[in-house]
């Protein structure tokens, strides 16, 4: 073959040409990503709102080239709730999947969808959370300075548990000494019940339950379960008192960062997996039972009906109505029916 004039035959160049899309393919899969954020969650590691999250951050990855890279901090890794709610509004974190019962503490209205009692199922939970009064929360998370950018992800409906008395009337509530988010709305549904509630944070939960500075909690099944609350309770109500979500938050400064296309790819698979994490909770909360049982605990049936009346004979409705407005309670009461007397 004839040489050219650099000396190189056409072989060569063409051997050349044929390595340089291979080459640049290389090289932009090594480049550090232009968006590197963190994610962090309360939940432990084997929780389904961990394992559906790093799938979406996953796609996200693979569907933005490389370009956005969003690491995953598990098990309050980087701080308690209240202390991620605060590096979330000032960008020390990017993400934080918060319950609503706690984001409450900065958005009031928040804390609606842990009215007691409120949900009698999950298809009355979907078409209040991704209807209109679900929108109407997010508009009110970004007025204070955060992002909503997600469906609600699934908490699952709250039950309690105890070391010591049986929780089967609302009777058996009264002094009865209940871990309590520090959340405004399920303090209030423990107290208009009669019982202690202690606002406790969820890292010092176990170790509350264990040295007994409280005598039980309330959390849906998959937290007992994931983080190991049978080792330090003996039964679980299955009161159902309050349905609790996730929202994942954003800051503000770091989402408008994100090009718009790159926005839409992140909601889109965050809302993928919300979804296929609902559809874990719902499967879990078949198995959780019989697992739960085999650990040890020992469930009650209750008469959820009893407890709503119980709550309905106080001020407990009318009171939170007075504060979250009739706008918003009526958005409630158009998915769930009138509540109270």
């Amino acid at each position: 073959m004839k040489p050219t004039k650099t000396g190189l035959t056409r072989r060569h160049v063409l051997a050349a040409g044929a390595a340089l899309p291979l080459f640049s393919i290389l090289t932009r899969r090594g480049e550090a990503a232009e968006f590197t954020y963190k994610y962090a969650t309360g939940q432990d590691p084997t929780h389904p709102v961990n394992k559906r999250a790093q799938e979406a951050l996953d796609r996200i990855r693979e569907a933005t080239s490389g370009r956005v890279e969003i690491k995953l901090f598990p098990a309050n890794q980087l701080g308690s709730d209240t202390d991620l709610l605060a590096q979330v509004r000032s960008g020390g974190v990017e993400f934080f999947n918060l319950s609503t019962s706690i984001l409450a503490t900065l958005v009031p209205v928040s804390g609606i969808v842990n009215t007691g009692f409120a949900f009698p199922d999950y298809a009355t939970v979907w078409k209040a959370v991704d209807g209109d009064l679900g929108k109407y929360i997010r508009t009110q998370i970004e007025k204070t300075g955060l992002v909503a950018p997600a469906k609600f992800w699934d908490n699952g409906f709250r039950q309690i548990t105890s070391s010591t008395r049986e929780i089967r009337t609302p009777q058996d509530l009264n002094g009865f000494k209940i871990r309590v988010p520090p959340a405004p709305m399920l303090t209030s549904v423990f107290k208009s019940l009669n019982a202690g509630a202690t606002p406790i944070n969820f890292n010092e939960l176990y170790s509350a339950l264990q040295t007994k500075v409280v005598e039980g909690q309330e959390n849906p099944l998959a937290i007992i379960a994931s983080t190991r609350l049978y080792e330090v309770q003996k039964s679980c109500s299955m009161t159902g008192h309050v349905w609790d979500g996730y929202v994942i938050l954003g800051n503000r400064r770091a989402w408008g960062t994100l090009p718009e296309d790159v926005r839409a790819v992140v909601t889109r698979e965050l809302d993928k997996s919300a979804v296929d994490q609902r559809a874990d909770i719902a499967s879990l909360n078949q198995s959780l039972r019989a697992d739960l049982t085999a650990k040890g605990i020992t469930f009650i049936d209750v008469d959820r009906e009893l407890f709503r009346k119980a709550l309905a004979s106080t001020p407990f409705y009318g009171e939170w109505k007075a504060k979250y407005g009739d706008e918003a309670w009526g958005l409630l009461e158009a998915a769930v029916g009138k509540l109270g007397g």
